[in-house]
C-alpha cells in the first residue's frame, strides 16, 4: 500500500521530562529525567512508522505523549495540520477519536471485571448517539473483523487466551475507526506463533481501513516486516530515520550498525560469516545524559568531538537521515 504524501501526523521537537524530587516530602526539585528530549518524526496516511531502540530508550514515553496519555513538557504534535496539544474539551475529545492505542499487556490493559462485548462497546458508548441494536452489531462486526466468534461476546479476559485478548485490545481500538493506532510493544508479550498471527491481523486491517501505524517494537526482523519507514531511537532521542529496505542495507548511525548485526540470519554460512557489534556498558541514566553524543559513551568509534558538540541530523540519502559525525562514512560489512 503506498502511503500518501501529506502527513497524517507530524511530530515536531517533542518532550517529556519527569521532574526528580528530594527532600522528606519529595517537595525540592534536583533534575528531571529526560524520558523524551527533542524527538521529530512524521506519519503519512496509510503508512507504517517502526520505532525500534533499547528498553528505556524512551519509545512508550514517544507513543504516550503523542495520544497525550501523558502530556508532553514541550513540542508539537499535528494532526491534519491541527495543534493536538493545543486543543481542550470538546474539541479534544473529537481528535483524540482520531488517534487509538493498542497497548503491550492485553490482560492488564482490559478491565478484568467486564465481558468482551463491555470492553469493545465502552468506546462507542462514551462518544454516544448510538442505539442498542447497532451497538451490538457494530461489536459483533468489529470481534468477527479481529477472527473471534461473536458467541464469546459475553466471555471475561480471564477466559481467553494471551493471543485472543490481544485481538480484543485491537477490536476495542478500532471501535471509533481511528485514523492513526499506536501499538506499544503489542506482540511482545505473545508467543512466537501467535506474533505471526496478530502482525498479519494488523496488516490486512490497515489495507481494509487505510489507517496508518506507529509501531513500537524492539524485535527488529518484525519491524522490518511490518514498516514503511523505520526511526531508531537512543536515549530520549531519533538517531536515524529512513525507509526499511535502506536502513537495513545502509544503516549508518554505529548504534543502528549494531542493533543490525544481533538481527539473525536464517542462512548458517551468512550467518556464520557476520561480524558481531557488542556494545560496552549498559544505557546511561537520563536523569544525567553524557555531553556531546548521548551515544559516545559506547560507541566504538567515537572521536573527541563526540565529547564536545551535538551532532545535527543530516539527510545523507533519499529520506534516509542520521545524527552521526561519521554518518557519511560508508558502513562496514555486516
Amino acid at each position: 500500500m503506498t502511503p500518501d504524501s501529506v502527513p497524517l501526523l507530524e511530530v515536531r521537537g517533542l518532550k517529556k521530562y519527569f521532574p526528580v524530587r528530594s527532600g522528606l516530602v519529595f517537595d525540592r526539585k534536583v533534575g528531571d529525567i529526560k524520558a523524551v528530549d527533542g524527538v521529530s518524526f512524521e506519519i503519512h496516511r496509510g503508512e507504517t512508522l517502526g520505532l525500534v531502540g533499547e528498553s528505556g530508550s524512551g519509545k512508550s514515553t514517544v507513543g504516550r505523549s503523542v495520544l497525550r496519555l501523558i502530556e508532553p513538557s514541550a513540542g508539537e504534535v499535528l494532526l491534519d495540520g491541527r495543534d493536538f496539544l493545543a486543543v481542550k474539551g470538546r474539541e479534544l475529545r473529537r481528535l483524540r477519536r482520531r488517534m487509538q492505542m493498542i497497548f503491550q499487556d492485553p490482560f492488564a490493559s482490559l478491565d478484568p471485571r467486564l465481558p468482551v462485548h463491555a470492553i469493545v462497546s465502552e468506546p462507542l458508548e462514551v462518544e454516544g448517539g448510538i442505539g442498542r441494536k447497532e451497538l451490538r452489531e457494530r461489536v459483533d462486526h468489529l470481534l468477527d473483523l479481529v477472527g473471534l466468534d461473536t458467541g464469546s461476546r459475553n466471555r471475561y479476559p480471564h477466559e481467553f487466551s494471551g493471543g485472543q485478548r490481544q485481538r480484543v485490545g485491537i477490536a476495542r481500538a478500532l471501535a471509533l475507526d481511528p485514523d492513526l493506532v499506536v501499538c506499544d510493544e503489542a506482540i511482545a508479550s505473545l508467543d512466537v506463533s501467535i506474533q505471526a498471527q496478530i502482525v498479519n491481523l494488523l496488516q490486512r486491517l490497515q489495507e481494509h481501513f487505510r489507517f496508518s501505524y506507529l509501531f513500537i517494537a524492539h524485535d527488529l526482523s518484525m519491524v522490518r516486516h511490518v514498516s514503511n519507514r523505520i526511526a531508531v531511537m537512543y536515549l530520549g532521542k531519533i538517531v536515524e530515520t529512513a525507509p526499511t529496505e535502506a536502513l537495513f542495507d545502509n544503516p549508518a548511525h554505529p548504534y543502528t550498525r549494531a542493533l543490525m548485526s544481533a538481527v539473525p540470519v536464517p542462512d548458517p554460512d551468512i550467518e556464520a560469516t557476520r561480524r558481531r557489534i557488542i556494545l560496552e556498558g549498559d544505557i546511561p541514566s537520563p536523569a544525567n545524559p553524557p555531553r556531546g553524543c548521548a551515544f559516545r559513551t559506547r560507541c566504538p568509534v567515537a572521536m573527541v568531538r563526540c565529547s564536545q558538540q551535538v551532532p545535527r541530523t543530516l539527510e545523507i540519502g533519499s529520506g534516509h537521515f542520521a545524527a552521526c559525525f561519521r554518518a557519511a562514512e560508508p558502513a562496514a560489512p555486516p
